[in-house]
């Protein structure tokens, strides 16, 4: 008895053991390959020239074109244009040497202007500088506390006020307009 009680204790501790160590799957349904049809090898080889003889095409082309710069149609003259240009184009008179001179005195005298202004301008800014520095400086004599104070920045000056967070959480369920738009752009090969 003792040795059929022994075993039946085995036999329960390893049913123990094999439901806590044992893990099975689902079984898995599965179908059989499809078999690959048996092509020609003479069908394959023209499929495989064919695809050659289309990427050499493509590469050929590409050659040919590659210095050829994609052209942009707002600097295109328009071949109406071209054809009318014969008869949209002025006959400028010839002008007289003393017309010549007198334009260059013009263009002189316009340059000389235009120098003395800028000229002007620049010693204006450099009286105003200068006489606030000396202002500064006069101001420092009599008084540091004042000098300080008048060379502090007055963020009033500026009318800046800004309020609330810098960055703000996310809003719950919002959806992002995408934005339409119309690509115009031409496609050149």
């Amino acid at each position: 008895m003792s040795l059929i009680g022994a075993l039946s204790r085995l036999s329960l501790q390893s049913g123990a053991l094999t439901s806590r160590c044992l893990h099975t799957t689902s079984v898995l349904c599965a179908e059989p390959l499809k078999k690959k049809k048996k092509l020609d090898p003479q069908i394959i080889k023209q499929r495989e020239d064919r695809r050659k003889k289309k990427i050499e095409k493509q590469i050929r082309r590409l050659e040919k074109n590659a210095r050829q710069l994609k052209p942009v149609e707002e600097l295109e003259v328009p071949l109406e244009l071209i054809d009318n240009k014969a008869q949209r184009e002025r006959k400028l008179p010839q002008l007289s040497s003393t017309e010549l001179e007198h334009r260059a005195l013009i263009n002189k005298q316009w340059a000389r202007f235009k120098h003395d202004e800028k000229v002007a301008d620049f010693q204006i800014i450099d009286r105003l500088v200068q006489s606030q520095k000396k202002a500064l400086q006069e101001l420092r004599n009599e008084s540091e506390e004042l000098y300080q104070a008048a060379i502090e920045i007055d963020m009033q000056l500026l009318s800046v006020s800004l309020k609330g967070p810098v960055s703000t959480p996310p809003i719950k369920n919002y959806v992002s307009p995408d934005g339409d738009y119309i690509h115009q752009s031409m496609k050149w090969e």
